[in-house]
């Protein structure tokens, strides 16, 4: 029979193994929860060394939701460069680099866990433009995109996940190519990342299947909110219900100071430029627990006081000052700084443009999204419906060709006549600029070589509107030569 000493001995052994096994149990709990935030979520800040870098190449909090692994974003084009619209990799849909950039404009990478890709405002609001086919590309950050087609970025990716060889044994070759994997980040990126990257793809594409029964944005176009009204993350509004087009020119975004307390967007949907910039960031990606709030302001402060680009040709300042005064009798009320109209909602029935802009913004939209931030720090008051579209300054008028909000006129010139006699046909993406017509070149073997076919007969594509005496179309040649020139000062 054993002694008591003999079983109070045994009872300490087994309670410190017992013990010692619950110990390693929790550090290997903690080790494996340490190694998956260290892998997945540990993220690294970003710094720029100024407010127009953090514009081009920052975060706005998109990578952590919708970001892509850096090394499959970078070997996808390789991969599968039959699903771009042309050969230049990324470039061929109209994503422009600095040099030195590892980047192009509009692109963040950020280190969330692993490295990931995803668009910033500057994506869609850089503005690029060539004096001559054989001159430099000129960037202009916070000008209306020409080129980038963000539609059909999003598309080749998703193709490329639909194509059964979006593999490990594809892709992890191609990758190990640009980047020397540690054997644990092999594994990671052949059972984790590469399949959970294609199946996050997948869903992107029955999130965006809407958009295959409406017409192409094509470059420099977008349709700002009904991607964030069929969100189910965001507004939640169902697409089958609502068949709306909602297809617009991308505005540019300097010298916002001009504009405060003016209704934005095409339609005033709002008039705070803190809650559109919010906005703007969910819409692009961004949850409201990675967005960056602080950061977002000082981007606030920086669209207020960026300038508007200076015309890069000749002005005939004398034909110009006749202009000064055209402007001023028949332009000036509803586009000039102080402009009774300046920044106002003008009636849909007065201006007559395309209308499916309009239609698309809704009551119930509004009211969701001043819904949406409720419990957040952060809060949207200012979404509302109307009836219009805003009358807006113009400055920098010359760089946001095509014109009217839908980019349906490819010049100043064409915009000053009756819409029948406007162009029906014609490309626009292609970089090259007119200051003759004052707009970018949209016909001939090079524009429709770079250029997407715009057709003013599709629905939502329309060119009327904005004619009659009010709007210039009736001024003898002279006079519209004249107010051309004025407006080049801008």
């Amino acid at each position: 029979m054993r002694s008591q000493t003999q079983l109070q001995v045994k009872s300490k052994h087994r309670r410190r193994a017992w013990l010692i096994g619950v110990g390693l149990l929790l550090l290997l709990a903690g080790g494996s929860g340490f190694l998956g935030w260290y892998k997945f979520l540990r993220e690294a800040p970003q710094s720029y060394t100024s407010q127009e870098e953090y514009f081009k190449y920052g975060s706005i909090g998109a990578e952590n939701a919708e970001g892509l692994p850096y090394w499959i974003w970078l070997v996808l084009p390789r991969l599968f460069p039959e699903y771009l619209p042309g050969p230049g990799d990324y470039q061929s849909l109209g994503m422009v680099w600095e040099e030195g950039h590892e980047m192009p404009v509009g692109f963040s990478k950020k280190l969330i866990g692993f490295p990931r890709v995803a668009i910033n405002c500057a994506a869609c609001h850089t503005a690029t433009y060539r004096t001559g086919a054989d001159q430099a590309l000129q960037i202009v950050p916070t000008g209306p995109s020409q080129r980038f087609d963000l539609q059909a970025y999003q598309r080749f990716l998703v193709t490329c996940a639909q194509d059964p060889r979006f593999t490990a044994q594809t892709i992890l070759p191609a990758i190990e190519e640009n980047a020397k994997l540690s054997w644990l980040d092999k594994l990671l990126y052949r059972y984790v990342i590469i399949p959970q990257t294609r199946q996050g793809l997948l869903q992107e594409a029955e999130r965006f299947a809407w958009t295959y029964a409406r017409p192409r944005w094509g470059p420099g176009r977008i349709d700002p909110f009904n991607p964030v009204k069929f969100n189910p993350r965001l507004l939640g509004l169902d697409p089958k219900q609502d068949q709306s087009i909602g297809n617009s020119d991308v505005m540019p975004l300097w010298n916002m100071q001009e504009q405060e307390g003016y209704s934005l967007h095409w339609d005033g949907l709002n008039a705070s430029l803190t809650e559109v910039v919010l906005a703007g960031a969910l819409g692009d990606g961004a949850t409201p627990s990675s967005l960056p709030v602080t950061t977002l302001l000082a981007l606030e402060n920086y669209l207020k006081t960026r300038p508007a680009p200076p015309y890069p040709f000749a002005i005939n300042a004398t034909l110009a000052a006749q202009g000064k005064a055209i402007f001023r009798a028949h332009c000036a009320n509803c586009h000039a700084p102080g402009g009774e109209r300046t920044g106002s909602v003008i009636p849909i029935a007065e201006v007559g443009t395309d209308s499916n802009r309009l239609a698309m913004w809704t009551v119930e939209a509004a009211q969701r999204y001043n819904d949406y931030a409720n419990s957040y720090a952060w809060d949207f008051n200012g979404f509302v419906k109307n009836d219009g579209y805003v009358a807006k300054p113009l400055n920098g008028l010359w760089l946001r060709a095509p014109y009217l909000h839908n980019g349906s006129v490819p010049t100043l010139e064409a915009l000053l006549e009756p819409a029948a006699q406007r162009p029906k046909l014609f490309y626009r993406g292609y970089d090259v600029y007119d200051p003759v017509q004052m707009g970018f070149i949209s016909q001939g073997a090079e524009a429709e070589r770079f250029g997407f076919r715009y057709d003013t007969l599709v629905t939502g594509n329309s060119n009327a509107g904005h004619e009659g005496a009010p709007f210039g179309t009736v001024l003898s040649p002279q006079k519209k030569a004249a107010l051309v020139e004025y407006l080049k000062t801008l």
